[in-house]
């Protein structure tokens, strides 16, 4: 298109309308679409020169200057021939912080050129609860009520990691059958987050069913939460020195009907999506990190695990005794988003063989204590659930009171006051369903934290979704977001 002539107030004729033109003179920079309602602009101030969409873009094509268009510009279909005129479809998208496709409130600034991605930015913080503050201000004891509501997924083994840290500063060793009832939640932890990862993310792609048949599966799970404990989330069950209680009277056969369940209903999970030829077309090549990336960015878990890398900490750096169960570290070979979902699955089974184990030890265990038998720690009377389900029995309130007032005082004080724990410093860490999920604990000899940090792994996750989204299509970052399984409770914390 020839360049206009705006020496005179002829109009302009194009083929798509006839705008009158100003008879100043306006540098090209400074040339706009039509504005659909003009402001009276100072006398000094030279109004700007209208000029339909097409010229603008011929005149940026010819000056090489960006243009900027306002929203009453003209139609869409001008723009979009516009910019393929120019070539340049170069536009950015917010993804979140809207909880859908994103796993949690976490928004992507996400730079794209057409479809194909060209640059993403995490933009975290949405959700922050500042819980490693608040536990500077409560005891050890109550630290297990805020941890476990860091990632809500799988809150128990944020309750492991923090109190195993606390027992290493005090020194001590729990109860086998409290090791043995907390490997027990921590793979039916497991395996209620792997269901919630797959499920959501065959639902993001459109396979509905996965999402339907891994929540059913997920509900047997909490409901055996509810009854051992009363709580389907947030458990706060895992206390340092052991566990608040034990196993129900119908515990061992509750147990026994989720195995059974899920031995009935996990092969549903392969039929429906190892060989489906739309699942695997999303999920093959998508998102792919190799094993150096890995190294390099702090990402581990499953991820890592898809590389080949065989790195879990239940067989490379074994807590709670789990270098005594037979179970098998599931690697893949595609570092792409298929290859975490096998392992994924994989890992169903392999925490189904351990959950077996675990229940023929409890019925060789049954009796034994699930807390140490330290007065300065644990209370004097063993908590218990009465008939309706609710609080402390009556049997336990009966056993406080009716011992001595010593430890009646005792009681109070190690409620209301706390233990002291050794000052001193200690990093632990534990394998949890999305990776190394580590714990930071700093003591000053008080009954309090002085400090208290965590590693989830889910926050070094994240800086790696600009090397796996950019260069791919924005329908591929949800792949990635679910395929990488962050939670954002435990990002922000």
């Amino acid at each position: 298109m020839s360049q206009p002539d705006l020496s005179s107030d002829t109009p302009i004729e194009t083929s798509s309308e006839t705008v009158p033109v100003a008879t100043a003179e306006v540098p090209t920079s400074a040339k706009v679409a039509p504005i659909a309602n003009p402001v009276a602009l100072p006398d000094e101030v030279a109004p700007p020169i209208a000029l339909t969409l097409g010229e603008v873009e011929a005149e940026g094509a010819t000056t090489g200057e960006v243009q900027e268009f306002v929203a009453a510009g003209g139609d869409w279909d001008d723009v979009v021939a516009a910019r393929q005129a120019r070539g340049d479809e170069t536009f950015v998208v917010n993804m979140g912080p809207q909880h859908p496709s994103t796993h949690g409130v976490l928004r992507l600034e996400v730079e794209m050129d057409g479809e194909t991605v060209t640059s993403l930015r995490p933009s975290i913080g949405y959700l922050h609860t500042g819980i490693e503050k608040s536990m500077e201000f409560k005891t050890f004891a109550q630290g297990s009520a805020f941890v476990t509501r860091m990632d809500y997924v799988a809150p128990i083994f944020n309750e492991v990691v923090y109190c195993m840290a606390v027992e290493k500063l005090l020194g001590i060793t729990v109860p086998e059958r409290a090791d043995i009832l907390r490997v027990l939640v921590m793979e039916l932890g497991r395996m209620a987050s792997h269901l919630v990862c797959i499920g959501t993310g065959g639902m993001e792609i459109g396979a509905l069913t996965v999402m339907t048949i891994g929540f059913r599966e997920r509900e047997m799970i909490l409901d055996f939460f509810e009854a051992l404990c009363g709580s389907r989330m947030n458990h706060a069950y895992v206390r340092p020195g052991g566990v608040s209680i034990d196993l129900p009277e119908s515990g061992l056969a509750q147990l026994r009907t989720v195995i059974e369940w899920m031995h009935k209903h996990l092969p549903e999970y392969a039929g429906f999506c190892n060989e489906n030829p739309i699942f695997k077309l999303r999920m093959e090549n998508v998102a792919k990190l190799d094993l150096a990336g890995c190294m390099a960015l702090g990402v581990t878990g499953p991820t890592l695990r898809s590389t080949g890398y065989p790195w879990d900490l239940r067989k490379n750096q074994p807590y709670c005794g789990y270098d005594t169960y037979d179970f098998d570290v599931i690697t893949w070979d595609t570092e792409d988003s298929y290859g975490r979902f096998r392992v994924r699955l994989q890992e169903l089974w392999e925490s189904l063989k351990i959950i077996e184990q675990c229940y023929d030890r409890l019925e060789k265990t049954n009796g034994q204590p699930v807390m140490v038998e330290d007065p300065a720690l644990s209370w004097p009377g063993h908590l218990t659930v009465g008939a309706d389900g609710q609080g402390n029995s009556f049997g336990h309130v009966k056993q406080i009171m009716g011992q001595s007032m010593e430890a009646l005082i005792q009681h109070f004080k190690t409620v209301t006051e706390g233990f002291r724990v050794p000052a001193g410093q200690v990093y632990q860490s534990i394998e949890s369903p999305k990776g190394e999920l580590g714990c930071f604990l700093v003591s000053d000899g008080g009954t309090r934290p002085y400090r208290c940090h965590f590693r989830d792994p889910g926050f070094n996750h994240l800086q790696a979704l600009p090397i796996i989204c950019e260069g791919g299509m924005l329908s591929d970052v949800v792949v990635a977001v679910g395929a990488l399984d962050p939670v954002l409770g435990g990002v922000d914390r």
